[in-house]
């Protein structure tokens, strides 16, 4: 068996071992491009792994590292958490991002609520086989206030300012926070990928797993990104935005992404509650001085952020342009209508 994985920031764990006719592992050999002191502390890390069972959790495994280690061990660059995502990950038959014909949209702009139908229908094409795994950038031509399929509509939306500005309410099928979207103030992604890419990690690891190519790119345009978890992508200047995640039941997963481009704050805070009837009026100047938007911290233009995003990603992972497709469009058609702006979705968490 052979797992790899690339921690997020950190380098590269590679893990090859038998499984014996127990169903435990042998012959481990932990190898990679990380630092290790003192040397005779991988072949702790071998030891340690060696007649654990397949059947092995990844917090089960990442103990059995851990007490292993000499108590002078220095480890950089990984962790055991990060050896036992490796070796769960060759139990599991995880795959590479590069196994995959990846796919890039970039569409022409598109209502907000059309956004969250599409983020079902593509996630479901994927989990159907009729879409190999893709990458949507999100264009929309309308201000919205989307919210996490958990959340409550009257503790995170202040309807009457939502109004009052034209903002639509709508609720996405993803956990997480509230987006505060409006046209060409935000940068919006998309990932739809089989469960296999993430097998082995946990949701925490997946987040920053799925973003690291992120990271990379908003580095070479002079940021100094870096991963917060659970899902927020930040930098020394504030939070630069946050993911969310769905797993269908058929094993697909949905992994999205909003980094703040051009952000009003004001009118933010104005349409999202943010908890503000707790907050002073310093803690408003607090919560709008954590938002740091993109564009004041490169001064690039929107257009170019999303060329080097999608760069990045190409550079690393493969890709190809592809289009949406007309029964696509039509599906998350339907269900704009018979779910994203049916008020039994929107308001099932009042």
């Amino acid at each position: 068996m052979h797992g790899e994985y690339k921690v997020p920031g950190g380098k590269l764990v590679v893990v090859d071992f038998e499984a014996d006719a127990d169903a435990r592992c042998s012959q481990v050999r932990v190898a990679g491009d990380f630092f290790l002191e003192p040397d005779d502390a991988l072949e702790a890390i071998n030891a340690a792994l060696n007649g654990m069972p397949l059947a092995s959790t990844h917090d089960e495994l990442a103990e059995a590292v851990r007490r292993a280690l000499p108590a002078d061990a220095q480890l950089l660059g990984f962790s055991p958490e990060a050896v036992a995502v490796a070796v769960r990950r060759a139990i599991t038959g995880a795959r590479d991002w590069r196994e995959y014909d990846w796919q890039i949209i970039r569409h022409e702009p598109l209502p907000a609520a059309m956004q969250v139908a599409l983020d079902q229908v593509l996630t479901e094409e994927v989990a159907a086989g009729r879409r190999a795994p893709t990458l949507r950038f999100w264009e929309w031509n309308e201000s919205a206030a989307i919210i996490g399929s958990f959340q409550s509509v009257k503790n995170e939306v202040d309807v009457d300012a939502a109004a009052r500005y034209g903002v639509q309410v709508l609720r996405r099928i993803s956990g997480g926070g509230a987006m505060f979207m409006e046209a060409g103030s935000i940068v919006t992604y998309s990932l739809y990928l089989p469960g296999e890419l993430v097998a082995g990690m946990s949701f925490a690891e997946s987040y920053a797993f799925l973003d690291a190519w992120v990271l990379d790119a908003l580095q070479g345009i002079g940021i100094n990104a870096r991963y917060e978890p659970l899902n927020d992508i930040t930098s020394p200047e504030g939070k630069i935005g946050g993911a969310a995640q769905k797993r269908l039941g058929s094993g697909a997963v949905l992994h999205h992404a909003t980094l703040s481009y051009d952000i009003d704050a004001d009118r933010m805070l104005e349409v999202l509650r943010i908890g503000r009837e707790k907050m002073s009026d310093k803690g408003h100047r607090s919560a709008k001085k954590r938002v740091s938007p993109l564009k004041s911290q490169t001064g690039l233009p929107r257009a170019e952020i999303l060329d080097a995003l999608e760069a990045k990603f190409v550079e690393l992972h493969g890709g190809e342009r592809d289009a949406l497709t007309p029964a696509e469009l039509e599906r998350a058609a339907e269900l704009v209508k018979s779910k994203f702006t049916n008020p039994e979705w929107v308001y099932r968490v009042p």
